[in-house]
């Protein structure tokens, strides 16, 4: 059931891709998944379209964009619907980055795993050599919270393989962002003697759990993104005393050093090599991440590097009409 079926229709493949980067990986997590690639309505190799790829949310996989969604538009029904509204025709790559941490931050992490080569290096020209799509000069990458966080750390670290991002309400502002978290989290992680592992266990058990739980889960797995313990139960600490709720500054310092907002005093001026660089958020974001954006953005201005930012009337959640908005602006940028 589409919501429009009137609209020529892409299609989208589904393929398997079998991971060497991810080989050995700390959590133990499968080398061998699905992708998800849609191509435009009549398309053919001969068109050496642009690529885009797409870095889903926490708690969630790029492949989950493809899910019917009752009543509104899945991504390839609203890139059909984009497209026949004149959106320059892509490519757009859906990839499976969930792990036992429940989802990813899309950056290398002896916690996590290569995630960020597992991107540049296996899917994208995987894709590129299957479907004669991308190539230098013609490749974004766009995402929102944790997918944004992606974005954002790909154009710093990547920009000579990506040539375009937008970063929709992506997690950047760490101090706004995780420390009113993580002290709301003590409260939870007290009852099991403030252990993440056997909160962990006990949380994950449940036959359903809380909002609160699941996004103290959340907070506590970006330890393994951005202070990863290896002798640790799946490589999390706290950074934080959690019986006083006073932060430690070796392991603080270790999470703010993964911020963008500070990432950009070493790595801002790769941003230049960019032929875009898109970002937007909602005012009231329920994590406090336009906080962030906005410091990210005021760095932008300050380094004058050329950029777009739009903040809407809205929070975190669902979000995802914001698309019609920039992924045209994307489309156009690499074509």
């Amino acid at each position: 059931m589409r919501k429009d079926h009137t609209l020529p229709r892409g299609e989208l493949h589904r393929l398997r891709h079998t991971s060497v980067v991810l080989e050995g990986n700390p959590l133990g997590d499968p080398v061998e998944r699905e992708v998800y690639v849609w191509t435009p309505p009549g398309w053919t190799e001969r068109e050496q379209l642009p690529l885009l790829v797409d870095l889903k949310g926490y708690w969630s996989s790029a492949l989950a964009h493809a899910n019917w969604n009752p009543g509104g538009e899945n991504v390839p029904e609203r890139l059909d619907r984009l497209v026949a509204q004149g959106m320059p025709r892509v490519v757009v790559v859906f990839p499976d980055c969930f792990t036992k941490l429940f989802g990813n931050q899309y950056l290398n992490s002896a916690g996590s795993g290569r995630y960020a080569d597992y991107l540049c290096d296996e899917i994208v020209p995987f894709v590129e050599g299957r479907f004669k799509c991308g190539g230098p000069g013609k490749r974004g990458v766009f995402g929102k919270s944790s997918g944004g966080y992606g974005a954002a750390w790909h154009g710093m670290h990547r920009a000579d393989f990506w040539s375009a991002i937008s970063i929709n309400s992506g997690d950047m502002g760490f101090d706004a962002l995780y420390i009113p978290a993580l002290l709301d989290d003590l409260n939870l992680l007290q009852k099991h003697d403030y252990s993440i592992e056997r909160f962990w266990k006990a949380t994950t058990a449940k036959t359903k759990m809380g909002f609160k739980e699941t996004m103290a889960l959340m907070d506590l797995a970006q330890s393994a993104f951005y202070d990863p313990d290896t002798t640790q139960f799946m490589n999390m600490r706290l950074p934080l005393d959690p019986y006083t709720g006073e932060f430690i500054p070796e392991r603080w310092n270790n999470w703010m050093a993964h911020d963008p907002v500070v990432m950009f005093d070493t790595l801002g001026d790769n941003l230049r090599k960019l032929k875009l660089v898109y970002m937007d958020c909602g005012d009231h974001d329920n994590f406090r991440i336009h906080l962030g954006m906005r410091r990210f953005v005021r760095k932008l201005k300050a380094a004058g590097i050329e950029h777009t930012y739009e903040e809407f009337d809205d929070d975190h959640m669902d979000v995802d009409y914001r698309m019609d908005v920039f992924l045209p602006i994307l489309a156009k940028a690499l074509s």
